[in-house]
Parts: structure tokens; C-alpha cells; sequence
């Protein structure tokens, strides 16, 4: 029997953002990132409750993050218009000491997630193939059927 060939990813975490994933999911319920690409903190991915952050047409979802402790996935979505930029890169979700985003849940924490990132090697672009990054369903919301809205008031993307 052949070994099964092991999955590739686009999205990693670190054990230290995996930890502090389990304190938000305590405290906060189902979570999920959305990378917007220079909204609010820049180029730091933002970590919400699942849902608060409404994606549609113009998000691409990059992973579903298994983290141990945690009874679901984590979502991790990028704006299409970035991802398009960033398709060649594996990206890894690290967590540093340091005041983040207000919006993104580990803001009070005094610590603040960020991304690190490197190419994809040959082998793994190749096994992710040009369709990878599956568009998430668009949404139709009031507040947008095309755009990223974050729906606390004031927050990134707010029509």
C-alpha cells in the first residue's frame, strides 16, 4: 500500500497563535481571519467572531485552520484583489507581543497576530494547482453583495 500524500496548505499557524485561538475561541465562540490587505492595521490578518466580518464575491477562502482544542475550523479569507497578488505564497499566522487593530479580537490581549510568509516551493504549487483559494459564497446582505463589510460600526470596509 502507497503512503497517502500529505495535504497541502496555504495557511499555517504557530503553536503560540494556535494557544491564543483557544483563549479567543473560550471566550468568544467560532472564529475566523480576514486578511483585507492594508485596511485598519495594515497587513495584519484580523481575527473575529465566525460571521462578524460578512464575506461575499470579493473574498477568497484560503484555508479552514484545524486547531487542537478547537471543535471547528477556523476560516481564513483574503481579499480576492490580494490574493491574486499573493497566490505564490504559504503563508504562517504568528502572534507577537504588541497592541494590534481594535477590530481584531486579540487586541485587549496586548498581544497581535501577524503574517509571515515565504514561496510556495515548486511541489507544493504544483499540487495546489491554479484552481486553489475555492471564492467563498457570495452573501446577500443589505450592507453588500460584492464588498468586504466588517459589521461593527465603524469598522473596515464600512459603507
Amino acid at each position: 500500500m502507497s503512503p497517502q500524500p500529505t495535504r497541502v496548505s496555504r495557511v499555517a499557524l504557530t503553536p503560540g497563535a494556535a494557544r491564543l485561538l483557544r483563549l479567543l475561541r473560550e471566550r468568544h465562540g467560532p472564529l475566523m481571519f480576514h486578511q483585507s490587505g492594508g485596511c485598519c492595521d495594515g497587513s495584519s490578518p484580523m481575527c473575529y467572531p465566525a460571521g462578524e466580518f460578512r464575506t461575499g464575491g470579493s473574498d477568497v477562502l484560503l484555508a479552514e485552520l484545524a486547531v487542537e482544542g478547537v471543535a471547528e475550523p477556523v476560516g481564513f479569507w483574503m481579499s480576492a484583489d490580494q490574493f491574486e497578488r499573493w497566490r505564490h505564497t504559504h503563508l504562517t499566522v504568528d502572534v507577537v507581543p504588541g497592541r494590534g487593530s481594535g477590530f481584531s479580537l486579540e487586541a485587549p490581549e496586548g498581544l497581535r497576530f501577524l503574517l509571515r510568509s515565504r514561496l510556495l516551493t515548486d511541489e507544493e504549487a504544483r499540487r495546489l494547482g491554479e484552481g486553489a483559494g475555492a471564492r467563498g459564497p457570495a452573501r446577500q446582505d443589505a450592507a453588500s453583495t460584492s464588498d468586504s463589510v466588517c459589521s461593527r460600526s465603524g469598522g473596515p470596509g464600512r459603507a
